[in-house]
């Protein structure tokens, strides 16, 4: 599997689902399943507060697949933030929505999702829940869902993206 980061948007995300264990799984541990979740995003350029919220609407929203990159989408100009030696590329902030749902069978096991990159200033929620805040965008992280998840039900994840400085 190719994963990337990119510099002003969204990298490759996945579920991780493993047994529940007091000792950490080794990369080879068959009881480790890795499921991709790069397709299926709704994405919308702008901030939109209430976008965290499980039953917030976002049927208008753009579908996009990760990796995704907004500022590529332009227009490129100097006056924008980056300047030229960020391409001229413009900066914001961006949402990212995906709905899932985690089946019964996942009951009993640690589900984490994992990014290999927000470029940055991200904050991600399940389910209406903060898990955490990340301020830098070039390095993989994971937060553990279990604690939060719908088993059975539709489940929400919600990133918030801010490259604006």
């Amino acid at each position: 599997m190719i994963r990337s980061i990119l510099r002003f948007g969204f990298g490759a995300c996945l579920f991780v689902i493993s047994a529940s264990s007091t000792l950490p799984l080794q990369a080879d541990d068959q009881s480790r399943q890795r499921l991709t979740a790069d397709f299926g995003w709704k994405f919308i350029k702008g901030d939109t507060p209430d976008a965290s919220r499980p039953d917030f609407d976002d049927s208008g929203w753009r579908t996009v697949n990760l990796p995704h990159d907004w500022s590529i989408e332009g227009p490129y100009t100097q006056s924008d933030p980056t300047g030229g030696g960020g391409g001229s590329l413009p900066t914001g902030i961006g949402w990212y929505r995906r709905t899932f749902n985690a089946p019964e069978a996942w009951r009993g096991k640690e589900i984490f999702v994992e990014f290999d990159g927000v470029y940055m200033n991200s904050d991600v929620w399940i389910n209406g829940r903060l898990l955490g805040h990340r301020p830098f965008g070039y390095i993989g992280f994971e937060y553990n869902l279990t604690p939060y998840l719908k088993f059975g039900q539709t489940n929400v994840v919600s990133v918030r993206v801010d490259n604006s400085h």
